[in-house]
């Protein structure tokens, strides 16, 4: 294909997940008030009151609600087609097993959104209400700023918690490998950390159990880049082999 024809290609792939995108947007208007409801009654501050403080916080709560879940909704069908476009590129072998990441990638995402929303998002909110009342502060929350709040934690942690299909990924197409991945290790370290400290309360005992497993999921991330890669070397040898013989 030439260049022209892959941008095609590229935009062909980039309306179908826009478009499921949208419609999942448009579906999941339904279900925003049962699943704010839910958030509401669960919340780790006990009888918590939520106001409106402009005529756009409803609207803006809709949407963010309907983008989070139109979010977990594409993101298998985005990664299918990030593997429809390079799958011409890959071997047999190599298109069927980085199918079968598609599926770990969205169990991935689930957990990271579990462990965001009942580890890290009640630490953050606890601390936060701790402090206010150090300030005498009374607990009325604008509900928009509660859930911007709330989203802000959660879907960054829930995306790095697709680190290690990522990597898998990106070896199988041999951009990344485990020996590059040891080398960066100390800079991804550090830049996990300052992430944790980010979407968490200012103190170093919730950074750091928001770091750990972060830190864990890269280690995992590595070992999983080096089955894959040996398996890449033993093919190559095996290839070199025959074709010697020949």
């Amino acid at each position: 294909m030439s260049l022209i024809e892959h941008l095609g290609e590229l935009r062909k792939r980039i309306f179908w997940i826009v478009l499921v995108l949208v419609i999942a947007m448009i579906g999941s208007f339904f279900i925003v008030k049962p699943l704010f409801d839910y958030l509401t009654t669960k919340s780790p501050i006990q009888n918590l009151a939520f106001y409106q403080f402009s005529p756009w916080d409803a609207i803006k709560i809709y949407m963010q609600f309907s983008f989070i879940i139109s979010l977990i909704i594409t993101v298998p069908v985005a990664l299918y087609h990030l593997w429809a476009f390079v799958k011409p590129g890959l071997q047999e072998a190599e298109q069927k097993a980085t199918l079968r990441y598609i599926p770990y990638s969205v169990l991935l995402f689930l957990i990271g959104l579990a462990f965001a929303y009942y580890v890290v998002f009640p630490m953050a909110l606890t601390f936060a209400s701790t402090l206010g009342k150090s300030l005498d502060l009374k607990e009325n929350f604008g509900a928009s700023q509660y859930f911007t709040f709330m989203f802000n934690i959660i879907l960054p942690i829930s995306l790095i918690f697709e680190l290690p299909v990522v990597v898998m990924f990106l070896t199988r197409l041999r951009i990344l490998n485990p020996i590059r991945l040891r080398k960066m290790r100390k800079y991804a370290y550090l830049l996990l950390v300052v992430i944790s400290t980010l979407v968490t309360p200012p103190d170093a005992i919730s950074a750091i159990i928001v770091a750990i497993p972060l830190i864990i999921l890269y280690e995992i991330s590595v070992l999983l880049s080096s089955v894959v890669y040996r398996k890449q070397l033993e093919k190559e040898r095996v290839w070199e082999d025959e074709y010697g013989k020949k």
